[in-house]
């Protein structure tokens, strides 16, 4: 992992980690290109109706603060959960669909 990356992820860990996991959540960096951080939301945040807001007003506002020389932007990749997709391909097992 390189210097840019370790910064983020320990900002990550100080200000948002915690506040997505008292929610069931988490962050996953993808990948950081010209200033914008690519990040997926997982568990209780993946496909939630608040992940943009979520986004937005906790992930992006501490980075861009912490870290402005690096996170100008930071854009959620839409992930669905192991668990939604394992509910759903049951779903469409037992109704045969």
């Amino acid at each position: 992992m390189n210097e840019d990356l370790k910064r983020i992820e320990e900002v990550l860990d100080e200000k948002v980690r915690p506040a997505l996991r008292a929610h069931g959540g988490e962050i996953q960096v993808d990948r950081l290109e010209d200033g914008v951080l690519y990040v997926k939301l997982l568990g209780q945040c993946a496909g939630c109706p608040s992940a943009d807001l979520t986004n937005e007003t906790l992930v992006e506002a501490e980075l861009v603060k912490a870290l402005p020389e690096l996170v100008k932007k930071v854009a959620v990749i839409q992930t669905v959960s192991d668990e939604l997709w394992e509910q759903a391909k049951r779903l469409l097992r037992d109704h045969h669909l």
